[in-house]
């Protein structure tokens, strides 16, 4: 991943290439910034032509532009809380050239339905429902100073429920839900998804090879009731610290992570 350091009105950010060099964001040069997870996300979302996506709390758009990039004739909505990262997310759809195929829409996923039925969003509507959702709960875990970065890595308990009932709630009968998290999260999003979502796939990502793992993607289809597949997983670093063959497949070449 090609940094240069650049400024964008009072914003410190970084210009950073992703995919090889086919994406090219505006990050903030320090705080909230993205890694690795919104890339496997995107790379975990079985879209095709004509569907629609819709991404909880893009942050800087990276999963959103992934999508876009890997598949045509997509129609992509991302909804972000924070001001400033709605501002750079946009700003990343069009200098990247894609605001035919991703609109942003600022808001906050606790808002009511009818709320988001105002601004445009209709439940029950999006073929596939993606997230990377706040990792930590703000009152188990030391809070960062920075406030943007504090704002997208934890959240009120509970709050994790309310990504996964907005996810859920603007899905389309049968849609896919896919999400990243930590692999400690696994039994909270099981509970918190039963007899919402089945036919889940979870997929371990492994540091390097003989470690536990960092993090799961876990999808499912809504309204399914089969049962969850846990798939050997994929381990990230050989060890040299070098990425691995398959993990480079995906962060540079831009190709899908095929769940079996």
């Amino acid at each position: 991943m090609a940094t240069s350091i650049v400024n964008t009105g009072t914003v410190r950010t970084t210009d950073d290439a992703f995919l090889g060099g086919r994406l090219h964001i505006l990050q903030p040069a320090k705080g909230l910034r993205a890694g690795i997870d919104p890339i496997f996300l995107a790379a975990a979302t079985p879209a095709k032509a004509g569907d629609r996506v819709l991404e909880a709390g893009v942050g800087a758009a990276v999963a959103c532009l992934c999508l876009a990039v890997r598949f045509e004739n997509l129609d992509i909505t991302g909804v972000e809380l924070q001001a400033g990262l709605c501002e750079l997310a946009k700003m990343n759809v069009r200098r990247n050239g894609l605001e035919n195929s991703v609109r942003i829409m600022r808001g906050d996923i606790a808002a009511s339905a009818q709320s988001w039925y105002a601004a445009g969003l209709l439940p029950e509507s999006f073929d596939h429902v993606i997230a990377n959702p706040p990792f930590y709960d703000t009152h188990k875990t030391r809070r960062a100073h920075d406030p943007v970065k504090d704002c997208a890595h934890s959240c009120d308990g509970g709050g994790l429920e309310q990504w996964l009932r907005f996810m859920v709630r603007f899905a389309r009968p049968r849609a896919r839900l896919t999400l990243i998290h930590r692999s400690e999260s696994v039994p909270e999003l099981l509970d918190l998804l039963r007899n919402r979502i089945g036919d889940m796939e979870l997929f371990p990502l492994y540091p390097t090879s003989g470690s536990p793992a960092s993090r799961i993607i876990l999808s499912g289809l809504k309204g399914s009731r089969g049962p969850l597949k846990i798939h050997r997983g994929l381990v990230l670093h050989n060890s040299n610290g070098d990425y691995t063959e398959h993990a480079c497949r995906i962060l540079r070449d831009a190709e899908a992570l095929d769940l079996p």
